[in-house]
């Protein structure tokens, strides 16, 4: 047993020797991955692929910065590709904390070809909501229409086409319309496989053709809740209840619930011509109506942020009449009245002080001249029945617009 002890010793020293070179160093790096790939698999999106299984860091340089971690060893991501892609990645500690992380790996996916300035532009969409005659399982389904303009140097045989994906799914452009060059620039899909409330990116790309020049392609990314057009909600009705106007409406045509959707109406007082503007998440509204007046209404909605990030106002409703402005109410014609017979007093007093309108309109009234005539006749007889002789001066002087009488000697 005594000898055995040194034997015993020495191969414990080796055991502990050999653990020690087995186990990782914690102040050294991991190794990087290997066979970093990318690879383009459809319409806006590529793969990233890599060995071996372990803990990873990705981050995406373009088209758009974007970091994250994955314990996978490949990876799809949507963006835009017109431009290119470029990527690393890297090994890091999940069980180790204290081990380093490995250098990074980079792969990148060149631009497509195509002469520059080819490329279609100002490429925009939008989506709308349309009742479906289907089953229950999808009452509704998603519209879309694309517009786009042609590139500054395309050629003048230059053609455009378009397609979408959404999820696994893509489709080609079937309904253009066109600009007087015959160019396809407008798209519409009356019916898509969009989930109208869905959460994934549409991408949408616009790629041509032409005997002259390679066209470049264009593509985009799309969220929905930015481009989609919410329906105006239907059956407004409003009446007027003693000096209270009430407002109700439905729904829009939509996929989400009733409880998704915020509102806004307008009051348009046609007679005092001023807009009156309240935001609502009920489908009714009510305010008070202080005078005779007519109302044109009009209500909208949209999305709120309950349901889903917050997105555009959709289209007013077709405007309604409510009201009667034919007859003013007396109390606004009585200062008018007032005002108005103040005014024509003032200016007739005016007028009288200054033209003497009463002296030219009323003249005084002269008296008959038969009378003075009969009256100086009778004197003359009376004089002259006299046995003496008298003289007497009788004039008579008439007033202002008469004549002057001569002077009468007896």
């Amino acid at each position: 047993m005594i000898a055995m002890a040194p034997t015993f010793l020495i191969l414990l020293g080796a055991a502990v020797a050999l653990g020690a070179d087995v186990r990782p160093d914690k102040n050294s790096s991991l190794l990087p991955p290997v066979n970093f790939t990318v690879h383009a698999v459809g319409l806006a999106q590529v793969l990233l692929r890599w060995d071996p299984q372990l803990g990873y860091r990705v981050k995406i340089h373009a088209p758009e910065d974007e970091e994250y971690e994955t314990k996978n060893t490949e990876s799809k991501r949507a963006a835009a590709l017109h431009r290119g892609f470029s990527a690393s990645v890297r090994t890091v500690p999940w069980e180790e904390p204290s081990l380093l992380a490995s250098d990074w790996v980079s792969a990148e996916l060149p631009p497509p070809p195509g002469s520059p300035g080819t490329a279609a532009v100002n490429l925009t969409c939008s989506t709308s909501t349309v009742a479906s005659n289907g089953t229950r399982a999808r009452p509704y389904h998603v519209s879309l229409r694309c517009a786009w303009l042609g590139g500054a140097q395309a050629p003048e045989d230059t053609q455009y086409f378009l397609r979408y994906r959404y999820g696994a799914r893509t489709e080609e452009c079937r309904r253009y319309s066109q600009d007087p060059r015959q160019r396809n620039v407008a798209c519409w899909f009356p019916r898509t496989g969009i989930d109208a409330k869905g959460r994934d990116r549409l991408a949408v790309q616009v790629s041509g053709s032409s005997a002259r020049a390679a066209i470049q392609p264009y593509d985009r990314l799309f969220a929905l809740h930015a481009i989609d057009r919410v329906n105006p909600p239907g059956n407004v009705t409003a009446e007027v209840q003693g000096s209270r106007l009430h407002v109700r409406w439905g729904k829009p045509v939509s996929a989400f619930p009733g409880h998704c959707f915020e509102y806004e109406v307008r009051l348009h007082n046609t007679r005092k011509q001023y807009l009156q503007t309240e935001k609502m998440t009920t489908n009714e509204f009510t305010t008070t109506v202080h005078d005779i007046s007519k109302y044109c209404i009009k209500v909208r909605g949209a999305v709120s942020s309950v349901c889903r990030e917050g997105g555009l106002w959709g289209e007013w409703s077709p405007a309604i009449s409510v009201g009667n402005e034919a007859q003013k109410s007396w109390t606004e014609w009585y200062p008018i009245t007032l005002v108005a017979a103040l005014c024509l007093a003032f200016v007739s007093s005016l007028a009288c002080r200054t033209c003497h309108v009463w002296t030219k309109l009323f003249p005084p009234v002269p008296g008959p001249k038969s009378h003075i005539q009969d009256f100086a006749a009778t004197v003359n007889y009376e004089k002259s029945g006299s046995r003496e002789t008298e003289s007497e001066v009788i004039s008579y002087v008439e007033e202002p617009g008469l004549e002057v009488l001569e002077d009468l000697v007896f």
